[in-house]
């Protein structure tokens, strides 16, 4: 599961997403869109699997905040729908079926659950449904854009040499 070529990829995608929220974001209501992290959750779902995929979305997230382009919000944000989006393409062998549950685990799941992390640790005042729509914005948009590469991705020798 962790071989150093896994390892690699991992921080490969990793340094993409941080990349990626450095130069494209956009507002979503309440909070920024970041779309290119959940593209990176459903690529790291398809090639490697929930655990690692797990693995890039906390390393993400740690290195945006201590660049001071993120927030607490981005560790469930990210998590939570890389999880999903892993252990869905694990079940179904579909990049459709990650981009589900990116949606499901960002969108809704972790949307619900920043909620009391942005009132302990952010001091904001925040009802439940509060996050969801700028949560959805970004995992749709993301998940999208994961899909398409994902499946350009598997028509090539190099999805087939790291799935083989």
């Amino acid at each position: 599961m962790f071989t150093p070529k896994n390892m690699a990829i991992m921080a490969l995608l990793t340094a993409i997403a941080v990349l990626g929220a450095t130069f494209i974001s956009f507002p979503a209501g309440v909070a920024r869109a970041y779309p290119v992290q959940h593209a990176i959750n459903v690529l790291s779902a398809v090639l490697l699997g929930p655990g690692p995929a797990l693995v890039i979305a906390f390393m993400t997230a740690a290195v945006r905040n201590l660049l001071g382009i993120g927030s607490l919000l981005a560790f469930p944000g990210s998590m939570i729908g890389a999880l999903l989006a892993g252990y869905a393409y694990k079940r179904w062998q579909k990049p459709s079926f990650a981009a589900a549950g990116e949606i499901i685990g960002t969108g809704v799941i972790a949307s619900l659950v920043s909620v009391p992390i942005a009132n302990l640790f952010l001091g904001m005042e925040a009802a439940a449904l509060f996050f969801m729509p700028a949560f959805l914005i970004s995992s749709i948009t993301g998940s999208i854009l994961g899909v398409i590469v994902a499946i350009r991705l598997q028509k090539t020798n190099i999805f087939n040499k790291q799935k083989g």
